[in-house]
């Protein structure tokens, strides 16, 4: 550890922040002997502990403008820096020197730093953007965070050579048909030094970071557009120019193994990207456009998989309800919701919680999007006849205790999942429904007989996704007139004038919002309930009794989550259907 990093291990011992054992253990972990000498030994301490004591960094910038009167700074990029200021010093600088610029003066740079006793970085920092600097205090995380915000890729890897640039026009212009393919996979599938392959590792690495589901690559007129898509809003990000375009598309479709000759019709892939120590994949989808084709990435963090359903955000009541009918050893169990609503997410984390060696588990899925060990996945490739009813009578000869079917698209797969879920298997599935309710009528829409479905359904889940407000700017204020009605009507005080929301800040990229939460509405089907599917009422009866039983909407388990601070209410409205208890 160098001299710079002692004096902030030696403050945090002083403070308390940390115990001697901790910092014996640091070094240890990071290959320094407890006889090291602390100003000759090499670097990983304060590292070490940074990341395995939560809050040390920003209890050590608070130390450091304590002890030493250096300003701090617990906002960087609120309100955002201008532009010029973030001019001042390129990101390669930036991030070479870990600090983040605040201010900038006539010919002074104000910057963040996480240690102002490395002088060695911060002459060299003085050398690189020629001026003087005025140091504040931040954690290194505030900064990482920050510099991940504001300098998401360095585009000037690209304009270091227009001569590649170049060299890729030629080729793609110079050839026709297959032979273009082979020339520009030969100039693309260079090594990682080639400016567009880190340009492509870039896009993919900061959307990662910035936790995106899905990278959107859209040419457009004039323009290369670049979009994430974070807790399911789309947000703009800096991109390569327009004249990369190809470039860029070509080099995803040549990781994804599709044809870089064919650009007619749509073509879907998947790359297994190494970020962090861990691999990640992403379902590659193209479609041609008028301005050229469209890329979408959809990243698949199997982190998400593994969830259970109380970190989704379903209640207690209802997630015993949810236990016990997936601890039936038979019967048909939907998820339901619009595209996107985190059905899959779902469906995984069932799969998790049941997945044990006594039980064998099949699925069906079009994609297989995260791969589960212990489990028998297929896929369905309708181009050659293996559709999900196709696979559906295979895999029944293969004895399964528990089948899971991605979707219920037609009148076939429905009809054999329901004799399935009758002759001992426990099926999971999912349904494009607005509410629990509404999937009894799908699968008579869908032409399976009430009888089928009465005796084979256990229980329908629907389910939405809304922003969770970021916690580490989360505020209270006073209530509006609508949410004071809303949550009064949803049987809440009167007395409840006060909601949360997020105030903006660099952690949740100013939305005010971190992070997803679920909302829910469980129907569990009983005896009466399938009887009166058989009658003339059919889903009316059965919706006025699961409502008499306390049957909770989805609009309405949002609002208790507004209750509790989770989200807000124009969340909920955007992602739930009026019921009939509310006039919002």
């Amino acid at each position: 550890m160098n001299a710079a990093d002692e004096v902030l291990v030696e403050l945090a011992l002083k403070r308390a922040l940390v115990t001697p054992e901790q910092v014996s253990g640091a070094r240890s972990r990071s290959g320094l002997g407890e006889s090291a000498s602390p100003l000759a030994t090499g670097t990983g301490v304060l590292a070490f502990l940074f990341a395995e004591t939560p809050g040390l960094s920003h209890a050590v910038a608070e130390a450091l403008s304590e002890e030493f009167g250096l300003p701090r700074v617990r906002s960087l990029g609120s309100p955002a820096p201008l532009r010029e200021v973030l001019a001042a010093i390129p990101a390669t600088v930036a991030r070479q020197h870990r600090v983040f610029p605040v201010g900038l003066g006539k010919n002074c740079l104000r910057i963040a730093i996480d240690n102002p006793f490395d002088e060695a970085r911060i002459e060299s920092l003085k050398t690189a953007v020629q001026r003087e600097v005025e140091l504040v205090s931040a954690s290194s995380e505030e900064i990482e965070t920050a510099l991940d915000l504001f300098y998401p890729i360095d585009l000037q890897v690209v304009n270091e050579s227009e001569a590649f640039f170049g060299a890729f026009e030629t080729v793609s212009t110079a050839t026709k048909g297959g032979s273009a393919q082979v020339g520009i996979e030969e100039k693309l599938s260079l090594s990682g030094d080639e400016p567009i392959i880190k340009v492509v590792g870039a896009l993919i690495t900061d959307a990662i970071k910035r936790r995106a589901s899905d990278i959107h690559l859209e040419p457009m007129a004039g323009r290369f557009r670049v979009r994430n898509r974070v807790d399911g809003v789309l947000l703009e990000v800096n991109g390569p120019a327009l004249r990369f375009q190809p470039a860029v598309i070509s080099r995803v479709k040549i990781m994804a193994n599709l044809s870089i000759a064919e650009k007619r019709v749509p073509q879907d892939g998947r790359i297994r990207w190494q970020e962090g120590g861990s691999c990640v994949d992403l379902r590659v989808s193209t479609l041609p456009s008028t301005h050229g084709e469209s890329v979408v990435m959809r990243i698949l963090n199997g982190a998400h998989a593994s969830l259970d359903l109380g970190e989704l955000g379903m209640d207690a009541n209802d997630r015993a309800i949810w236990e016990r009918l997936i601890s039936l050893s038979d019967g048909m169990l939907l998820v339901t919701g619009p595209t996107g609503s985190g059905k899959t997410t779902t469906l995984y984390s069932l799969l998790n919680t049941l997945n044990h060696p006594r039980r064998k588990i099949v699925t069906v899925e079009d994609p297989v999007e995260y791969q589960i060990s212990g489990i028998n996945q297929v896929p369905v490739r309708p181009e050659i006849g293996m559709t999900f009813a196709h696979a559906l009578r295979a895999l029944l000869r293969q004895a399964p205790n528990i089948l899971m079917i991605g979707e219920i698209r037609d009148r076939e797969t429905a009809e054999i999942a329901a004799n399935a879920a009758q002759t001992g298997h426990l099926v999971f599935s999912t349904l494009h429904t607005n509410d629990a309710c509404g999937a009894l009528a799908r699968l008579t829409d869908l032409g399976v007989p009430s009888f089928m479905v009465s005796a084979a359904l256990r229980g329908v889940l629907a389910q939405r996704l809304v922003r969770r407000i970021c916690e580490r700017c989360k505020r209270t204020r006073a209530a509006t007139f609508a949410e004071r009605s809303a949550l009064g009507a949803a049987g809440g005080s009167a007395e409840e004038t006060t909601v949360a929301e997020g105030a903006g800040c660099v952690a949740c990229n100013r939305t005010g919002y971190r992070g997803r939460v679920g909302l829910f509405e469980l129907l569990a089907i009983d005896r009466e309930m399938q009887l009166a599917l058989l009658s003339p009422a059919g889903v009316s009866a059965i919706r006025k009794r699961w409502r008499s039983r306390g049957g909770r909407t989805l609009r309405e388990d949002g609002l208790s989550k507004i209750r509790s601070g989770l989200t807000t209410l124009q969340e909920v409205i955007s992602a739930t259907v009026r019921d009939d208890i509310n006039s919002i």
